[in-house]
């Protein structure tokens, strides 16, 4: 299955002819950006939007990857904080991050002569609310993954049987993630969101969140990695840390991490209208 939906995917490219590929360096976009060089080599280039919401050391990775891939690589700059229905952060704002990352690489792929962009959204992306979809529908933008039908399982597979070293890779969607809806996200809280983290990754956590509610901070483990942290983690200093960053509160999820948990508010109704 894996290397029929492998072929297919290459076919695809080769249908395209030319690709701009919106390149997070996620898993997802990694593998439509090695497909997209091997089929196409210097006819697809891969664009990374630097944001606010995007940790330095991510950008960096994502330019070290693409290094790695052969793929040519640029970086533009998006700005989702200067639109308030974004920093508003309703239950949509991911429509508003897409629309602004899409109004940015679209007219650079008209003036390089890229007649399509294409982004990561897998076949499990369509099953989850994810209102950036629709901004990117809007916009022509191609999934190559959610068109051959290659789920996330799949994806990590097919990196893996090319040797992608990143293929399981955790996910790691954008900062402003981490506030509830209906909390304004500005550029601080990003930068305090984005310390905690990276603090934690350098105790040796990788798969993890740091959930902010206005200054109380929640941290999100996987379930079996708790009774360790628990145990062998300097908490007075922990806590010491993140208050150095601006939180007041430091609190534990005993539930583990789940990703999307944030979206466990919506009712489905009320979502499915404001799509």
């Amino acid at each position: 299955m894996v290397a029929q939906k492998l072929e297919r995917l290459r076919t695809l490219f080769a249908e395209i002819g030319q690709a701009l590929v919106a390149y997070s360096g996620g898993i997802d976009s990694t593998l439509v950006a090695k497909i997209a060089v091997d089929v196409l080599g210097d006819r697809a280039l891969a664009v990374t939007a630097n944001s606010p919401a995007l940790l330095p050391e991510d950008l960096e990775e994502a330019c070290i990857q693409a290094a790695t891939l052969g793929i040519a690589h640029q970086i533009v700059q998006t700005h989702e904080l200067a639109n308030s229905n974004y920093a508003s952060n309703p239950i949509n704002r991911c429509y508003f991050c897409k629309s602004e990352l899409h109004d940015t690489l679209r007219p650079l792929a008209q003036t390089l002569g890229f007649p399509y962009v294409v982004d990561g959204l897998n076949a499990d992306d369509l099953l989850d609310y994810r209102p950036g979809i629709q901004a990117a529908q809007e916009r022509g933008v191609r999934s190559p993954l959610a068109e051959v039908g290659a789920s996330k399982l799949e994806v990590r597979e097919m990196a893996r049987f090319l040797g992608l070293p990143w293929w399981n890779k955790p996910a790691q969607p954008c900062l402003s993630s981490r506030f509830p809806y209906g909390e304004a996200i500005t550029l601080e809280k990003l930068q305090r969101v984005g310390r905690a983290e990276r603090y934690l990754r350098q105790l040796g956590y990788q798969n993890l969140r740091v959930r902010s509610e206005n200054v109380t901070a929640r941290i999100e483990l996987p379930r079996d990695s708790i009774p360790d942290f628990i145990l062998h983690t300097n908490l007075p200093e922990l806590v010491s840390t993140f208050q150095s960053y601006g939180f007041v509160y430091v609190t534990l999820d005993l539930e583990g991490y789940r990703s999307g948990k944030l979206n466990q508010v919506l009712q489905q109704p009320a979502v499915l209208t404001n799509c």
